[in-house]
């Protein structure tokens, strides 16, 4: 039966893990978890508090993520589904449903592409605009809120870190 995980302030619930995989199985390796695990759990965190700071702006997590990318794009702030896809990392029956949503509120026009007339660029408008432009601070606040136990060094070395492990995986 898995113990409580511990509650002191400088251990976490991937500590308490590691010594149960140990006590139990104690010839596995279980060091890379000690990353892994910990990645995981913070995606998870940092996911439900950016939900709900997004929920407080009028917008959900995936949402923010394909009207930031049509305003990163620079003006006309439009790109293909396709583009998008790429960039959100969304499923093609997502992106539609997504962009769907997003037209209904007024927050994106779409209209034929000039290069493909059988897609359907999405334009961000200018009410899609503001909306982002407020969600966009609310999700950076929030970011940093969530770092603000790190310094810039610390901060600047975890990015470097990361970046390395993302580029070594496909």
């Amino acid at each position: 039966m898995p113990r409580k995980p511990s509650t002191g302030a400088d251990h976490d619930i991937v500590d308490q893990l590691l010594r149960d995989w140990r006590r139990e199985r104690p010839e596995l390796d279980a060091s890379a978890m000690a990353v892994v695990g910990r990645i995981l759990h913070l995606g998870r965190l940092l996911e439900a508090g950016a939900g709900e700071r997004l929920r407080e702006a009028g917008i959900n997590y995936t949402d923010l993520d394909v009207l930031a990318t049509l305003r990163r794009s620079g003006a006309p702030y439009r790109l293909t589904p396709t583009a998008l896809r790429k960039s959100v990392l969304l499923t093609s029956g997502a992106m539609t449903a997504c962009l769907n949503r997003l037209e209904a509120r007024g927050l994106v026009a779409r209209s034929a592409d000039d290069g493909d007339r059988r897609s359907l660029a999405a334009t961000l408008t200018a009410q899609g605009r503001r909306l982002i432009d407020k969600a966009i601070v609310a999700r950076f606040d929030q970011a940093d809120e969530a770092l603000a136990s790190l310094s810039a060094a610390e901060r600047a070395e975890l990015a470097k870190l990361l970046r390395k492990l993302r580029i070594s995986l496909p």
